[in-house]
Formats: structure tokens, C-alpha cells, sequence
């Protein structure tokens, strides 16, 4: 398999996902305006032109982040990275995916233009604080965001909430989510997809 990448984009998530459980797999990097690192046209491999993108073995190209985690985690049930289908632990998995990318991913692209007026900046930020107090709320005394386990929700929150410095916004009033950054942050194998990205 090989992952269509940007360092520290939103396709961190299925890398760490990739390396948590132990696929064998290549990354390339995209550069969006310029194409592929090896000089392709990543237009022709997503037509829809953003990143992630997942190269099967077969040659199928699957997009979406949270479409793609959950086609690792269920290639390698043992992983134990979703839960089973039928199961609640897997429709609250399913529910985060959905709240993280509607909700907190979204919420912060307005922050990456450069055209957008700083009112709406402010009023994004505002959103977003009410979206992350949610989050920190949930994660009170819990180490992830379903219970003691991590799970693809995990990978796909700690890469978007990682974008918060960038856009000037400080996570520290939300002393749960702070705690959880640093945990996630620290677990083996995300600190190897970060540092193959050169993150860290």
C-alpha cells in the first residue's frame, strides 16, 4: 500500500493508523499545486485533488481520511483500532470520525486562508473552543476517546487538534485535552509517523 501524504496534514491520521497496526506500506509525499514527490500529477490519482489518499495493493485508490482508517482498522480486526460491526463500541467510534471531521476539521479551514476576514476568523475560533470544550468534557477521566483503548477517532482528533498552534490557538484552558495531546503524542507509534514526517 502506499499513503498519499502531506508532513503534518490531515493524512497524519491514517499514517499513524498505518503504523499502529503494523502494516506494511510506503508514503509519498503531495505537494498539492505541484503534484507528487516523484513529479506525478496527483490530479489523475485524486480527482478530487486533496489529500489523504490510500494506493491498495490492487491499484484502487480510496480517499477520505475517516473512510480510510476504517478500512485499516478492519483489515486488522487484532489491531483492535475499531470495534466489531453491530457493536456500539464501533458506532461510537463512528460517531467521533463524523464529529471530528464535521465539526473540528472543518472548523478550522477558514483559519488557513489567508482571504479570510479576521471576523470570521474570530467567530471560527470562537466555534471551535465551544467544539474542543466538548471534547475535553468527554475525555474527563478517560485516557482516550472511548475509555482506556485507543482507536482510529484518537489518530484522526490528535492530528487536527495538532494544528491548533499554527493558527495561534492555545489548547491550555482545556486541561483534558492538553493531558491527552501529550499522551497521544507520546504513544511509540505516533511518534514514528510523526517523525517520518518530519514533525518532530
Amino acid at each position: 500500500m502506499k499513503l498519499y501524504m502531506s508532513p503534518g496534514a490531515c493524512s497524519l491520521s491514517p499514517h499513524i493508523v498505518l503504523k499502529e497496526a503494523g502494516f506494511n506500506f510506503t508514503t509519498e509525499k503531495v505537494d498539492l499545486k505541484a503534484g507528487t514527490f516523484s513529479g506525478g500529477d496527483f490530479n489523475k490519482i485524486n480527482p478530487k485533488g486533496y489529500i489523504p489518499a490510500l494506493e491498495l495493493d490492487n491499484g484502487e485508490i480510496l480517499t477520505e481520511g475517516s473512510a480510510i482508517v476504517q478500512y485499516l482498522a478492519d483489515k486488522k480486526p487484532d489491531s483492535g483500532l475499531m470495534g466489531a460491526v453491530g457493536t456500539m463500541e464501533r458506532a461510537r467510534c463512528i460517531e467521533w470520525l463524523t464529529f471530528i471531521s464535521s465539526e473540528v476539521h472543518k472548523g478550522f479551514s477558514p483559519l488557513w486562508n489567508p482571504t479570510t476576514p479576521d471576523s470570521v476568523k474570530a467567530s471560527s475560533i470562537d466555534m471551535l473552543g465551544k467544539r474542543i470544550g466538548f471534547v475535553d468534557q468527554s475525555l474527563k477521566g478517560k485516557d482516550y476517546l472511548l475509555g482506556g483503548k485507543f482507536s482510529v477517532a484518537d489518530a484522526y482528533l490528535f492530528t487536527v487538534l495538532s494544528w491548533a498552534p499554527h493558527v495561534k490557538m492555545d489548547l491550555k484552558p482545556w486541561t483534558n485535552v492538553a493531558a491527552y495531546l501529550e499522551r497521544v503524542g507520546k504513544r511509540p507509534k505516533v511518534m514514528e509517523a510523526m517523525k517520518a514526517e518530519g514533525l518532530i
